[in-house]
């Protein structure tokens, strides 16, 4: 019993020395990866600005598509005597133009 004590108690030395270097690492490290991970937070990558564009893009077209398709049933109302429909018509062309300059064009292939 005393030689597998004696052979034990060496090898768990070494073992214990890799955790405790391993810890000794880890706290050290532990103040660079918390900054590293707060600058993540603060910046924006890329393709983070890249993406969110492309949702307010893609927002400002919907509304477009939205006020083209009031503003067309506006004009048949319009045609048929309803004066109200007119001043709508005017109001919802003119948040149209507003809009449209925002939204980029794509070339045609």
């Amino acid at each position: 019993m005393r030689r597998l004590a004696l052979l034990i108690l060496p090898l768990a030395s070494l073992a214990l020395q890799g955790c405790l270097a391993k810890t000794a690492l880890d706290v050290a490290t532990a103040p660079v990866r918390i900054a590293s991970k707060g600058v993540d937070l603060a910046t924006t990558s890329q393709s983070e600005a890249d993406e969110k564009r492309g949702r307010e893009i893609r927002r400002r077209e919907e509304r477009l598509g939205k006020l083209q398709r009031q503003y067309e049933r506006q004009l048949d109302d319009c045609q048929e005597g309803n004066r109200g429909a007119c001043d709508d018509a005017t109001r919802t062309y003119a948040e149209m133009q507003q809009i449209i300059p925002t939204i980029p064009v794509e070339p045609e292939d």
